[in-house]
């Protein structure tokens, strides 16, 4: 039952009778009586329907003469859970879309006719009215009607290998629609350590001033997403190689860490490239975990994007619809509190999560006008009573956030399989049946919050990593005559690009330490510490000698000189008088001799210098 109209208490069961028709109370009269002889007239039912409804007044505890007691027994399980949700509710009137959520049906309300018409209530429909319980009826309920739980989630220590998916297909000799199950394998990914080489990545490629994006709203163009995605560890989470153009998937890890670099206050955009920021620069050498931890604290309140418009199928989120779509900021505290719900170490289904959530009132709305969003073109708004149900909604917002915002930063485990036919749910909306999904994030099955979550989710103190440091087996040597070899497996992206800065690449597994290109990193504020780290993590050995003392020497000679600002250069007309004004107690604490016949002053003195110089009875034209 949907309460079309804004709900409202209703005081009494005799405010609700008075307003029901002769015909619709000879129908609850039916339900609640076996007696043949019932009233016909208005008055005659509406006293009769209050008379089996009522109990003595100053009755505390309902004993079996009881009618109304008598009456809710004769309910099945699933309406009894509904008169219970309402009895003990917030609200007076049955929360259809929470119950559904918790129970996974709704319960029998009876029978319309095709237009909603000449409705034959059920049992349950003698104590709501218009979708309300009247607060007499409520408090009675409450007294003996059992307190419902709250919903919980049900975590898995292992998860299926398969993943039966159901999709139908139109036959097209019998023009009817055939149900299939096709078994999915279901692909696990592990993200903390992905996570932890992905942001160190982003920074030097940002650094290096090699992530362009637009300047109007910020994302990654086709050139910048295969960038990132050729530095990610594993590459995105899923594949396109393999599918039609009309039915890829698109980026998602590689679309997310841009936005996560300017959400999270570590890059700003410089023309159309972005640039490090202080935060940026710190974070080159602060402990990866903090940093993630605050991207994430950051990316809860940013207002540089909404990850609706990542729903790709959704329209009109720019126009009119984007005046009543609410505030980003409360949507995302609704998930970070769900998540941090979650049991560390243990798999939940995505669906569970979201059962519980909107369960127990612990959801959130995504517009306050839905007809002004639509589905592929306009015409087809969200509006429509079918499309007004969070699994369409705002389960895919949910979705993105979860898998390109919170798995990409490295807080969350996913398994998943590819996003086709995953969510059916949007099966019965004609303008969207030719999707091949509705969103790219349909896909996503189960989630865990592991170390590097409960660190970032304050669900603990300290982060230990859940696997340890791959430092047993060297991947590079590096030698005393300034060569650096990989001996190992191939690199990580984001070591070899840290290589690759400072040294030159002289063959496919061979770099060589270069006086010009480690100047160049030195004059750009870099220090060489993260370099010598890296080469001692990678090698697992200290430092050759030499190796060492080159590396000092290069910290030393950018060091020896330094920027002091910008000066003009003047021309004297001798030697003679270049002398004189440098010298002289009135000028010279504004110039410099520069060779015999030339002055240089800083620019920001150029005007107590012409003042000076005026005293010596000299001018410089402008």
């Amino acid at each position: 039952m949907i309460i079309d109209a804004e709900p409202q208490s209703i005081a009494t069961l005799a405010d609700a009778v008075q307003k029901q028709s002769v015909d619709y109370l000879k129908k609850i009269a039916a339900l609640i009586s076996d007696e043949k002889n019932k009233p016909v007239r208005k008055a005659d039912l509406i006293a009769f329907v209050q008379q089996r409804l009522s109990v003595e007044p100053g009755r505390l505890r309902q004993t079996a003469d009881d009618p109304l007691y008598t009456l809710w027994r004769k309910l099945n399980p699933l309406q009894q859970a509904a008169v219970a949700e309402t009895a003990h509710g917030p609200e007076p009137w049955f929360d259809a879309e929470r119950f559904e959520a918790k129970y996974g049906q709704s319960p029998d309300w009876g029978e319309t006719d095709r237009y909603g018409y000449n409705p034959k209530p059920s049992l349950l429909g003698a104590f709501f009215f218009a979708g309300i319980m009247p607060d007499d009826l409520r408090r009675r309920f409450k007294s003996f009607a059992p307190k419902p739980e709250p919903a919980r989630l049900s975590p898995l220590s292992e998860l299926p290998a398969e993943w039966a998916l159901t999709y139908t297909e139109l036959d097209p000799k019998t023009r009817k629609e055939n149900v299939y199950r096709k078994p999915m394998p279901i692909t696990h990914r592990l993200t903390e350590r992905a996570a932890i080489h992905d942001l160190k990545a982003m920074l030097r490629l940002i650094d290096a001033g090699k992530l362009a994006v637009s300047d109007k709203t910020g994302q990654p163009g086709v050139v910048a997403l295969r960038t990132v995605d050729a530095l990610l560890l594993g590459g995105d989470f899923y594949d396109d190689s393999g599918y039609p153009e009309d039915q890829k998937i698109g980026p998602i890890k590689a679309f997310a860490w841009p936005m996560l670099a300017q959400g999270g206050k570590l890059a700003v955009l410089s023309g159309k490239t972005l640039q490090l920021t202080k935060a940026g620069q710190k974070a080159l050498t602060d402990p990866v975990e903090k940093t993630l931890a605050e991207v994430w604290r950051r990316w809860l309140k940013t207002t540089i994007f909404d990850e609706l418009r990542r729903v790709d199928c959704i329209k009109g989120q720019t126009g009119k619809g984007k005046r009543g779509l609410t505030a980003l900021a409360g949507r995302r505290a609704a998930l970070h509190q769900a998540l941090r719900g979650c049991p560390p170490g243990q798999w939940i289904g995505v669906n569970d999560l979201f059962r519980q959530m909107w369960a127990n009132g612990a959801g959130f709305e995504i517009t306050r006008d839905p007809r002004n969003l639509y589905i592929s073109q306009p015409g087809y708004d969200l509006g429509s009573e079918e499309c007004q149900h969070w699994r369409l909604l705002q389960a895919r917002y949910a979705l993105c956030v979860l898998f390109e915002y919170a798995a990409t930063l490295g807080l969350i485990d996913v398994a998943y399989i590819p996003p086709h036919d995953a969510r059916p749910d949007y099966d019965d909306l004609w303008m969207a049946r030719s999707l091949p999904f509705f969103s790219r994030y349909d896909g996503l099955l189960y989630l865990r919050i592991n170390p590097l979550g409960a660190y970032c989710l304050e669900l603990t103190g300290h982060y230990q990593p859940s696997t340890p440091e791959m430092a047993s087996t060297p991947w590079v040597r590096v030698l005393p005559n300034l060569d650096i070899a990989a001996i190992g497996p191939r690199l990580e992206p984001a070591d070899a690009m840290l290589l690759d800065s400072y040294a030159e690449k002289v063959s496919d597994a061979v770099w060589k330490l270069d006086q010009n290109r480690l100047l160049d990193a030195l004059e750009n504020g870099h220090e060489l510490t993260g370099l010598a780290e890296l080469l001692v993590s990678l090698s697992g050995q200290p430092l050759p000698e030499t190796v060492e003392r080159f590396l000092t020497d290069m910290s030393r000679r950018a060091r020896s000189l330094q920027t002091q600002g910008t000066a003009k250069l003047i021309e004297c007309a001798d030697a003679m008088l270049a002398t004189l004004i440098a010298n002289d107690s009135r000028t010279k604490p504004f110039c410099l001799l520069a060779g015999e016949r030339h002055l240089a002053v800083p620019v920001e003195g150029e005007a107590r210098f012409r003042s000076a110089l005026r005293k010596l009875g000299y001018g410089l034209p402008r």
